[in-house]
């Protein structure tokens, strides 16, 4: 009863009840103890001491603090962290007993007083920081952010607790009895710390896993400068405990200047000290792992200083007791709990052995020396000054405002160090690594490829200097067309149709000797070009040529300069020409270079009196005639005459052709692709290429028709949208993306996953019910079936996934979304942790809200039962899985579901098969009767 009521609470899970509860009681211990040698060595020492004397007892706790921290950091060096932990445990308890026979004989005063107060102050930091390390090696980070607030309740009960056993058997049984009790209740950490480590941390092999490759041999000093991560969890730690000096001070002196009773002042202290210890145990068990978990480490770190920075403005404001408890309270309530959580969640991300080796030195040595800058700050400053309080809030304030500075920066380190923690996991920084640039410079190297580069790397400096229309490099393509290849010659031509402004016609013409269509035509075109207005004597000489390859062209070339030149068109007789080519196709089977030639003239040309004819050759036997007037229908640029093409999409052979038409084509053909995804104009497996089509564009009205179509209603065709969108953020990152739109899609893809999830769930646990049943019961047909469905279920899931994170990369740093995506798919499962506790820091707001339960039962194993009992939300029976599953828009789901009721022949299914007896779809209704008349025949 107790274990479910608090599972339900704290959002304890499977398999970490156990665990917790004896880190709860660990870290009760060790507090309890604390609360419990703390005031009997204090009254010591002032009693006999005086108070006089603490200014130096502070001072030797720093010089010790600093000297435990070198030895301290050796033995984790050279010993397990279990080994060190006991043997600190084992030390206090034989200092304790020793304490206690030295209080037995009344001998403890003097050099033993300091000794010992110095070893409480050792042993409240370093037990604590301890039992920290080995919380950060028992759970994973997303363990940590739901357990620390509950786990971190013990140490807040075990101040309680401690106190009041202290102020009750003081009285009874004296100070020295106590110290034996104290050392008793340390002694039980040793079989829990042991338990702890063989059940968690062993089985688990943690350590092993947090082993890191970094060089830590270098003293724990140099180590926290060397880490940006470090050095401002240090600054954080260091700032706050100067913060809360002062606020103690200023508590302790406003209290004494109201309460000039001794025993007054006893009960005011005690009054505030015990509520706020009740508040903070309050807030730690019932908030703190809600805040952490839900608004993250950075928020939750937050909440502690501007608490202060609030309380302190009221103090400038009303310089009164009233306002001091309330700068008081934020500091006594926050510290221990919400702070207290997020701040040991900072150092999850880093390796075992940096923490081993670092984290006791920032909570002893920084921690004493802190207190010792405090101390200097109260002494020499505002005493030394004499300085009224009002100052010591001003400072206070100034603080603050550090201590949200370092804040600031340490969550973009946290961020990072997540990043880079997957980057390694992942080998994504194998992927990132830039390749040095040489400082040869462009014009240079182009010339050099020019002269001595292979064809393919001619063709692509032609290219580019397509792009440019660079007039120095005009020298440089004049010589290619002495070049061997004709491809070269071509893209050369075609280069200087754009670079030259001096006629080269004598030396051109002789490259229409070469048999080369492609070529023949780019040189007449050039020719052309420096013909100026008169052209006819061009034509005059090759429309009639002998040669039949070079009138074809001279035709092609007629056709694209009569286009919006009816007077041309008239002079030669365009139409007749045409006609005649085209006859003369159909009378003398000539070669299909020629064919190829006229359907080439007749896109040009795009007279619409061509174009059944030019569309009828798409059914041609010849594969290149086809891909010839997929292109020509390109270059007529006909919105009526896209619909012809668009099918080819579905051939692979054609698909390259279709998509180069389509950029000839230009921006106008977007929206005709996107009405034929949108109104499903064409067949699903031409639908799904269309994306990949409008993503060639690479402009911002792709973007914007990709958008319209971003939530249709098939999964597949969405997925190609997405990654249609995804690759062009990728290069083209300066394009602007409709944020609203793309989030309100991440939100259905998230109801749509969890769905899938839910039915997935269902049809995981039918199956481990089913695997002790015999043949008779469940026959071979059902569970392949069954299979076949979740086979169908996981694909779907991972699709989704692959859709929800293109998504987030339309709304998020692209880069940091693919490597959190990486993360999570790996099998490793300190990758996924990771990944999830990255997006937890990436994502915001509602969609954080939505998507991180999600991604979080994503990287569950759902074929192991024990991972299926962390499920949270209700599990659907499986007639509410198929009514899901069938209202859905997946074809193959459908048909899987509706075969797999088929094998069952259970009659109950009947109404829900009923409904798609007379779907439209033919493969849903044929097999919806299927499924009828086997559960009809079972009657």
């Amino acid at each position: 009863m107790v274990e479910r009521l608090i599972k339900k609470i704290f959002d304890v899970r499977e398999g970490e009840f156990k665990v917790s509860l004896w880190m709860l009681a660990y870290i009760f211990l060790v507090i309890a103890v604390l609360l419990i040698i703390k005031p009997t060595v204090n009254a010591l020492f002032l009693s006999e001491l005086g108070v006089e004397q603490l200014p130096f007892a502070f001072l030797l706790v720093a010089v010790t603090a600093v000297a435990t921290s070198y030895f301290y950091s050796k033995a984790v060096s050279k010993y397990p962290l279990k080994k060190v932990i006991e043997i600190t445990l084992i030390s206090s308890i034989i200092i304790m007993i020793g304490l206690g026979i030295l209080l037995s004989f009344e001998v403890v005063s003097g050099v033993l007083l300091y000794f010992f107060y110095i070893w409480v102050a050792i042993y409240a930091v370093l037990s604590a920081s301890q039992f920290w390390v080995l919380a950060n090696l028992v759970f994973n980070i997303r363990e940590a952010k739901r357990l620390f607030g509950f786990i971190g309740s013990g140490a807040i009960i075990g101040g309680i607790f401690g106190g009041y056993l202290t102020s009750i058997l003081a009285p009874i049984i004296g100070n020295e009895n106590l110290m034996f009790v104290a050392a008793l209740l340390l002694f039980f950490c040793i079989p829990l710390l042991r338990n702890i480590w063989n059940i968690r941390v062993k089985k688990n092999g943690s350590v092993k896993k947090h082993k890191s490759a970094t060089n830590l041999s270098e003293p724990p000093l140099k180590l926290i400068l060397k880490s940006k991560h470090l050095t401002y969890i240090a600054s954080i730690v260091a700032v706050s405990v100067v913060v809360a000096k002062l606020v103690d001070y200023l508590f302790s002196d406003f209290a004494s200047s109201s309460f000039t009773d001794a025993d007054e002042l006893t009960a005011f202290f005690a009054f505030w000290f015990s509520t706020f210890n009740l508040l903070s145990l309050i807030i730690q068990l019932f908030f703190t792992h809600r805040i952490v978990g839900i608004w993250g480490v950075g928020f939750s770190l937050l909440l502690l200083p501007i608490g202060i920075f609030g309380g302190s403005i009221l103090f400038l404001m009303l310089p009164e007791l009233s306002a001091v408890v309330v700068i008081k309270a934020m500091d006594g309530i926050l510290k221990q709990s919400i702070h207290k959580s997020a701040s040991e969640l900072l150092t999850l991300p880093l390796p075992f052995e940096l923490k081993n080796k670092t984290k006791s030195f920032i909570d002893v040595v920084v921690d004493s020396l802190a207190t010792g800058i405090a101390g200097c700050l109260l002494i020499f400053v505002v005493r030394g000054l004499d300085l009224p309080s009002f100052y010591i809030g001003i400072l206070i304030i100034a603080l603050v405002c550090l201590w949200l500075y370092f804040i600031y920066k340490v969550r973009i380190e946290y961020y990072k160090t997540f990043r880079n923690n997957l980057e390694v996991l992942t080998d994504s920084y194998k992927k990132t690594k830039k390749v040095t640039d040489t400082k040869v410079s462009v014009v240079a190297g182009m010339r050099t490829v020019f002269k001595k580069g292979t064809e393919e790397q001619i063709l692509f400096m032609l290219d580019k200097l397509m792009e440019i229309n660079d007039k120095r490099f005009a020298d440089d393509v004049e010589l290619l067309l002495e070049h061997p290849s004709n491809k070269v010659k071509l893209s050369a031509i075609q280069n200087l149709y754009f670079l030259n402004s001096k006629s080269m016609t004598a030396e051109v013409s002789e490259l229409l000797k070469i048999d080369d269509r492609e070529l023949t035509i780019a040189t007449l075109a050039y020719i052309l070009s420096f013909a100026h207005k008169d052209k006819s004597f061009i034509f005059d000489a090759y429309l009639e040529h002998s040669n039949e390859r070079i009138a074809t062209a001279a035709l092609y070339c007629l056709a694209r300069a009569a286009k919006n030149n009816y007077s041309l068109k008239q002079r030669y007789s365009l139409l007749d020409r045409i006609s005649l080519a085209l006859k003369t196709i159909a009378s003398d089977q000539k070669d299909l270079s020629y064919v190829a030639s006229v359907i080439e003239i007749l896109g040009v040309a795009n007279l619409p009196i061509f174009h059944n004819r030019l569309v009828a050759f798409l059914q041609h036997e010849n594969e290149e005639i086809v891909k010839t007037t997929i292109k020509a229908i390109g270059t007529a640029t006909d919105p009526e005459m896209v619909q012809h093409i668009i099918p080819f999409l579905a051939e692979k052979a054609f698909r390259p052709t279709v998509l180069e038409a389509f950029n000839v084509y230009g921006h106008q053909i977007l929206p005709i692709m996107k009405n034929h995804v949108a109104e499903r104009r064409q067949p699903l497996s031409v639908l799904r290429f269309i994306p990949t089509a409008m993503q060639s564009f690479h402009s911002k009205e792709a973007v914007h028709q990709l958008l319209g179509i971003l939530n249709h209603e098939d999964l597949t065709v969405r997925l190609e949208v997405v990654r249609a969108l995804s690759a062009i953020r990728a290069t083209h990152p300066q394009l602007k993306f409709n944020k609203y739109k793309v989030v309100s899609v991440i939100f259905d893809e998230c109801k749509l996953h969890h769905q899938t999830l839910s039915a997935m769930h269902t049809q995981i646990i039918i199956s481990y019910r089913n695997r002790n049943k015999s043949k008779k019961e469940i026959g071979d047909a059902e569970r392949d079936a069954r299979t076949s469905l979740l086979e169908l279920l996981e694909r779907r899931l991972d699709s989704g996934l692959e859709r929800i994170f293109k998504l987030l990369g339309l709304r998020y740093q692209q880069k940091d979304v693919a490597i959190a995506y990486e993360g999570l798919l790996s099998q490793k499962q300190e990758a996924q942790h990771n990944a999830i506790e990255f997006l937890d820091n990436l994502l915001t707001g509602e969609l954080k809200r939505r998507l991180l339960p999600i991604i979080e039962e994503s990287a569950l194993d759902i074929s192991s039962e024990e991972e299926l009992q962390k499920i949270k939300h209700k599990i659907p029976t499986e007639l509410e899985c198929f009514k899901l599953l069938l209202q859905g828009n997946d074809l193959k789901i459908k048909l899987a579901v509706l075969y797999l009721i088929a094998q069952q022949k259970e009659p109950r299914y009947l109404h829900i098969v009923a409904h798609y007896l007379d779907d439209p779809d033919p493969k849903i209704k044929s097999f919806a009767h299927i499924a009828h008349e086997a559960m009809g025949s079972d009657k």
